[in-house]
This record gives C-alpha cells, sequence and structure tokens, in this order.
C-alpha cells in the first residue's frame, strides 16, 4: 500500500468506485459464507451427516482459507491486491456454486477445501486494496468497513434465504445466490483499481515473511488473532444449529435472529474502529470488546428465557466483532504499511487455526454431550485469556510507537 493522503485530501473517484465495490463484493461473498451455517440443519438432513462431519465441513474450508493467508499477503504486498481479490472472488463463487451440485459428503469436503483457498485471496488483498484509498488516521475505521460489507451479506442471506429455500430448496438457492457473486466480480474487474504505489512495495522479499517471526508483538496480535476468529466462527457457524436442535426454533425464525444479530456486528463494527481512531488506543477497545465476550459466551447456553436469549446473542453481536480494525491495525502501526499486506496475512493465518479447531470442536461436543454448552464455556476460558495479553499488547505496542518517535526525531 502507498503512503496514506493528508487527512484534507479528497478521495479521487477511482478510489470511491473501488471502495464501494470492495465492499458490495463483501456482501455477496457474505451471502455464501452465511448461508451454509444458515442451512446447515437442511444439507446435514440432505446429506445425512452428524454433527461432527458438519463441523468437517467448516474446518475443511477454514484449513484450506489459513494456510493461502501469508501467501495472499505476500503476492498482494508484492504486485497489488486487486487482481487478487478478484481471482478470490470469481474462484470462491464458482465452487460455492459447485456445493449446491454435490450429493456425498466427501464431495462436499472437497469442494469446501477448495473454496477456501480461493477465498483466501479475498481477505488480505481486500483490506489492503480499501485501507489504501483511505488517510492514516482513519485507517482502523477502513479495516472495519470492510467487514460491514460481509455483515449486510449475512443480513441479506438470513432474511431472504429460508424464503427462497423454502421456494426452491437449499440447493437451487444457494446456487443462486453463488451466482451473484460472479456478477459482482465482473463489475468489480471493469470498475475498480489498484492504487498507485511507490516504489518501496516492490522491494518486497521473501524474507520480509521469516522477519516477521522476529517481532514478538506478532506473536501477541496472532494469538489475539486466534482467540478472535475461534469465538467468530462459534457463533457464526454454529448458533444456527443451536437455536434449531437445542432451542426447538424454526430455521425461518433462526434466520431472522441471525439476521438481527448480523445488523448489530455490522453496525458495531465501523463503531470499533470508528472509537478505536478517536481514542488512538486499540489495546483498550480489544480488552473491553473480550471482556464482554467472556460473559456472553458463557450466558449464551446458560439462560433459558427466550427474550434474555435474544438480548445475550444482541449483546455478544455487538463486541464480536467491535475490535476487528483495531486489532488489525497493531501490525500496520507498528510495521508500517510496506509490509500490511503480508502482516495481516500472518496475524489472519492464526485467526484461522482458532476457526478451523473451533468448526470441529463443538461439533465433537454436540455429538459427544448431547448439547453445545461446554463448547461454549471454553470459548469464554478464551476471551478471558485474550483480555490478559491486552495488557501486554498495550505494554508492547506504546514502547514501539515511542522507539518510532525517537528514530524520528533522531538527527540523521
Amino acid at each position: 500500500m502507498s503512503s496514506a493522503p493528508d487527512s484534507g485530501a479528497r478521495m479521487p473517484r477511482e478510489g470511491i468506485n473501488t471502495v464501494v465495490l470492495v465492499v458490495l463484493c463483501q456482501i455477496t461473498h457474505g451471502i455464501t459464507f452465511s448461508a451454509i451455517p444458515l442451512l446447515l440443519p437442511l444439507i446435514r438432513e440432505d446429506l445425512q451427516i452428524s454433527f461432527t462431519q458438519a463441523g468437517m465441513l467448516s474446518a475443511a474450508l477454514t484449513f484450506t482459507y489459513a494456510l493461502g493467508q501469508i501467501p495472499a499477503g505476500f503476492l498482494s504486498d508484492r504486485f497489488g491486491p486487486r487482481r487478487l481479490f478478484l481471482i478470490g472472488l470469481m474462484g470462491w463463487s464458482a465452487f460455492s456454486l459447485c456445493f449446491g451440485l454435490v450429493h456425498s459428503f466427501w464431495l462436499a469436503v472437497v469442494t469446501q477445501l477448495l473454496a477456501g483457498a480461493f477465498r483466501s485471496l479475498l481477505f488480505a488483498p481486500g483490506l489492503a486494496l480499501l485501507a489504501s484509498w483511505f488517510p492514516q488516521e482513519r485507517r482502523a475505521t477502513a479495516l472495519s468497513l470492510f467487514m460491514v460489507g460481509g455483515f449486510v451479506g449475512t443480513i441479506a442471506l438470513s432474511l431472504g434465504g429460508p424464503l427462497l429455500t423454502a421456494l426452491y430448496g437449499w440447493r437451487a438457492a444457494f446456487m443462486l445466490l453463488a451466482a451473484l457473486g460472479i456478477v459482482a466480480g465482473l463489475a468489480f474487474r471493469r470498475y475498480s483499481h489498484d492504487k498507485p504505489r511507490s516504489g518501496l512495495t516492490q522491494k518486497l522479499a521473501l524474507s520480509d515473511i521469516l522477519n516477521l517471526f522476529r517481532y514478538p508483538i506478532m506473536w501477541v496480535c496472532s494469538s489475539l488473532q486466534f482467540i478472535r476468529f475461534a469465538v467468530v466462527t462459534a457463533f457464526n457457524f454454529w448458533l444456527p444449529s443451536l437455536l434449531v436442535v437445542d432451542r426447538g426454533f424454526s430455521v425461518q425464525t433462526a434466520g431472522l435472529i441471525v439476521a438481527m444479530g448480523a445488523a448489530f456486528t455490522a453496525s458495531s463494527n465501523a463503531l470499533g474502529g470508528y472509537v478505536s481512531d478517536r481514542l488512538r488506543n486499540p489495546p483498550l477497545v480489544v480488552g473491553g470488546a473480550l471482556g464482554v465476550l467472556a460473559c456472553t459466551s458463557t450466558l449464551l447456553v446458560m439462560v433459558e428465557s427466550v427474550p434474555l436469549l435474544l438480548a445475550v446473542i444482541a449483546v455478544n453481536s455487538i463486541f464480536m466483532q467491535f475490535y476487528f480494525g483495531p486489532l488489525f491495525l497493531v501490525p500496520m502501526e507498528v510495521l508500517g504499511p510496506r509490509i500490511a499486506g503480508t502482516a495481516t496475512g500472518f496475524s489472519n493465518l492464526f485467526a484461522n487455526i482458532g476457526g478451523l479447531l473451533t468448526a470441529g470442536a463443538l461439533g465433537v461436543v454436540k455429538d459427544q454431550t448431547g448439547s453445545f454448552t461446554w463448547g461454549f464455556v471454553g470459548i469464554s476460558g478464551l476471551c478471558l485469556a485474550g483480555l490478559a495479553l491486552t495488557f501486554v499488547l498495550a505494554r508492547m505496542r506504546t514502547r514501539a510507537l515511542a522507539a518510532q518517535q525517537r528514530s524520528v526525531a533522531a538527527p540523521h
């Protein structure tokens, strides 16, 4: 990514078009990504699979998605993010369409493995492309905006998906939704632009990836990312099944509840970035959100009253991605924009390892114990560990930024 323009500079038309199209593509991606969790009760019945096998579908997708994070970030920094983002969206949408055609469990797993490989090209390049058009002091807000598109897609899917499924069946509905991503990809190809970059980004080498392992702050951020996405996967993938199987709601009602949660998450995601930019204290935002999530994760499986359950889901949804932008911002602050995509991919690799383990573990817990209770209690424990790590992160960030200021102030 290039250096940011002045805060007072007006974003050019190419930048506006690109930002809008990235968010639009994220909406179509969010629709198909949310379709499997929402329709999982129907998919399980059709493919005749257990909860453990259902978890393997998410694990397969997350496995190849995680493996592609660092390569995607490196290639984004080396060659520009726009091309990679386009390839990722088209490949993801094509294999999502294919998922609607499979009739065996193992073919479904293979389809998800391939879809995850292409999906890995969406995240780090998409974040880098979006943030590159914003000034430095608005980067946390820009990073949060990237996720808003995904949550808008979840809302649209949660409201319209059950109706489409009731009319045409889950397979036809899934394929129709996946086709929207291909249409969005064609629009992105025609009207989006990479931000013009300085020559510094062209000098990125493979050694820059290895150098990331030398920074302790990257390990702390990566551990927090592991926890963040473990929590996200637990709720996004298993909440519809918990509502339908454990609480007796219909798929249509579960869809409305998921849509409510996604609406809260979408709005709070951007708000978290704004609060972080205003306070200039990302670790405080991260720690506060994790403290709330530690409480709501246990309450989700403990409360009996439906109104209280909805309240817990709403509060949890508000804070689940409240700290997304602030957490991804810290490595960019400390390491600079030159390797922003690579650092993002590095952190997101560990995030998806957390998601990979959660996707499988909660399915096993459900099959072995008959409920999701112990799985979500374990998620609370992870959140408390993350809260402790934010104090370490705050000290590391303060020292790193102070060292940067001394370096700039020192005579050359």
